[in-house]
């Protein structure tokens, strides 16, 4: 993970840094960093698909994998009712956490994972405003900047207001081309039903259990310069465990 994070640093050095390229012909400064994270992350990879592979390769019992869960997450009171609590949870009960799905979405318009991302034009183009791009020139997008246009988004494009992306109680989806943190076209990510799915999971499970707040709450939020929008130092809270579910 330390390899990961170093590697994605000196990534996003390379928008700001015009001698980066000199930097890796001399193997110094920032670019040797990465050439030092990108061998340990491929070692890390490639371990983990020749292990994957031979799981794979072995015959497995999925029920006997799933008693085996129950069996060991059982043990304990605390773990027993989260483990109840996840087994009700049924696409049938995704499906209907439409305001959730639309505070996550909330969530990702205003801090997006990768809040600036970029693509290289195969033909010669005309954006939207006129601009004229040229084949082989790079185009740089913010989706962190994008997600709080007033143009956009509208006054209040600021606030945290999951109501947005909801009409009569039920979700609304934007044009992935306004809404982009999974991007959009042929391009669009397609692990993003999964993600919710994941995120409303988890999400349901942590709130259903646990009360949050800020460990302190006149702290400065700080962002880490990272392709992906990273916190210095981390997000601090307390989990308060909920004295009734």
């Amino acid at each position: 993970m330390e390899g990961f994070d170093e590697g994605n640093v000196a990534t996003s050095l390379r928008l700001i840094d015009p001698l980066w390229k000199l930097k890796r012909f001399l193997n110094i400064g920032s670019q040797a960093r990465l050439k030092k994270s990108i061998a340990t992350i491929d070692k890390f990879v490639y371990r983990l698909i020749t292990t994957k592979r031979k799981e794979l390769g072995r015959e497995q019992n999925t029920e006997k994998i799933l008693q085996e869960i129950r069996d060991v997450t059982s043990s304990h009171e605390r773990t027993t009712d989260v483990n109840g609590f996840v087994q009700s949870i049924n696409e049938e009960a995704l499906d209907q956490m439409q305001y959730l799905h639309a505070a996550l979405s909330e969530t990702l318009r205003l801090y997006p994972p990768v809040p600036v991302d970029m693509r290289c034009a195969e033909n010669d183009d005309i954006l939207a405003d006129g601009h004229r791009v040229k084949r082989g020139d790079n185009v740089y997008y913010l989706a962190y900047a994008m997600g709080r246009m007033t143009y956009v988004w509208g006054q209040d494009a600021e606030e945290f207001k999951p109501e947005r992306w909801l009409k009569d109680g039920k979700f609304q989806p934007e044009s992935p081309f306004k809404f982009i943190s999974f991007h959009a076209g042929p391009r669009i990510c397609l692990g993003k039903d999964f993600a919710y799915r994941q995120m409303k999971i988890v999400s349901m499970v942590l709130l259903h259990f646990f009360r949050f707040k800020m460990a302190d709450e006149k702290s400065n939020v700080r962002y880490k310069r990272m392709l992906t929008l990273h916190i210095e130092g981390g997000l601090h809270l307390h989990a308060i465990p909920r004295t009734s579910t």
